[in-house]
């Protein structure tokens, strides 16, 4: 959802460069420079709305290091705002385009990558523009660690059984599955994003995933397993 424009935002991100990275930024494979403690594995939420799921993660796990991406500055103004209050040392936003990842970010420079109640894009003409998309995940794969995951959430079944198949036909395996993740086990340690709120409190499902890309020795012994059948 597209959110009005805030006029004050421009401001408050030329007052705390500190806090905000534009994509002009160039920090591909230089990310944990800009954090207190650049040992740390990294974290990438792309599609940070208005921050309470990224924010709620930073304050949950304080050894390591979360970057929101947003490719509306008005949603950014408003995790700025938060952050400016909090001080979070783990914390960095980033206005950028979750289309081009790997123009943003150095090969296996991100150890997990975080996609909330991402737009569904219902019509098959618009399957392109999916994040779940196979030109996107070949993305992700690049700034991915080879054990790095992909944690993904939406109220969408539509969307989540098209994400299902993208992912098992680009060759990810599945760490975890849930239909109706609020009653799974992961409800005592899950933290909601704003959309997420809205629609349980609708009394619709939500659902999970967790993957990470197959090694080539995974693809080989798959392919022998398909052979032998």
């Amino acid at each position: 959802m597209r959110l009005r424009n805030k006029p004050w935002v421009p401001a408050l991100m030329a007052a705390h460069p500190e806090a905000v990275v534009s994509a002009q930024s160039g920090l591909a494979g230089h990310w944990r420079q800009r954090f207190a403690d650049p040992s740390l594995p990294l974290q990438l939420e792309i599609g940070s709305g208005k921050g309470q799921f990224i924010i709620g993660m930073a304050q949950q796990n304080p050894r390591l290091n979360f970057i929101a991406m947003e490719i509306q500055a008005s949603a950014l103004g408003m995790i700025l705002q938060k952050q400016v209050e909090l001080q979070l040392p783990n914390l960095q936003l980033f206005l950028g385009d979750g289309a081009a990842v790997t123009d943003y970010f150095a090969p296996a420079e991100i150890a997990d990558l975080y996609l909330n109640f991402s737009d569904p894009w219902p019509k098959t003409k618009h399957a392109k523009r999916r994040l779940t998309y196979p030109s996107f995940l070949a993305q992700y794969q690049q700034i991915l660690l080879p054990a790095g995951q992909l944690r993904f959430k939406t109220d969408n079944r539509g969307l989540f059984e098209y994400s299902l198949q993208s992912l098992n036909a680009s060759g990810w395996l599945f760490d975890f599955v849930s239909l109706d993740l609020h009653q799974s086990e992961r409800v005592d340690t899950n933290i909601e994003t704003e959309y997420e709120q809205k629609f349980a409190a609708r009394g619709q499902v939500i659902y999970a995933l967790d993957a990470h890309k197959m090694t080539a020795a995974q693809a080989a012994s798959r392919s022998a397993a398909g052979e032998q059948k």
